[in-house]
């Protein structure tokens, strides 16, 4: 039996549709980059996080570790190494192309050489902050 008018009744909005989103290599290579993120994924309904990063010439992002995602990282122009030191000592080089696989849980340290490190970051979408109750005993 086919369903009844009423139940497609409801539109659903715009089917979601591909789009150019930026040039990160044009927004790379401008000669005065601040450090830290260029271009954000900023998207509503998106399911991923992805973001533009610079870092000038021979700075870095400190030692850290990503608890819950895994990340990839993709240089867009200039170069420097990633550190592991939780891997071993690991030291991979970078240059331009480099596409690497960040495991959650591993620690990390990004080094930008002297022609600076520009690269994109993509990963699943992090949740929002949500306001929980104290619980009864932190009262």
């Amino acid at each position: 039996m086919p369903p009844t008018p009423e139940a497609h009744e409801t539109d659903p909005g715009p089917a979601p549709v591909p789009s150019l989103l930026c040039d990160v290599q044009a927004l790379a290579a401008q000669p005065s980059a601040p450090a830290g993120a260029l271009w954000r994924l900023a998207e509503s309904g998106r399911q991923l996080d992805a973001n533009l990063v610079h870092l000038p010439p021979d700075q870095g992002v400190d030692t850290h570790m990503e608890p819950d995602l895994d990340v990839l990282l993709l240089v867009v122009a200039g170069g420097g190494r990633l550190e592991s030191p939780g891997g071993g000592g690991t030291v991979v080089p970078l240059a331009e192309g480099a596409l690497c696989w960040l495991p959650h849980g591993s620690t990390r340290r990004l080094a930008a050489g002297p022609d600076g490190l520009s690269y994109v970051t993509v990963h699943r979408r992090r949740p929002g902050m949500r306001i929980k109750s104290r619980p009864p005993e932190a009262r």
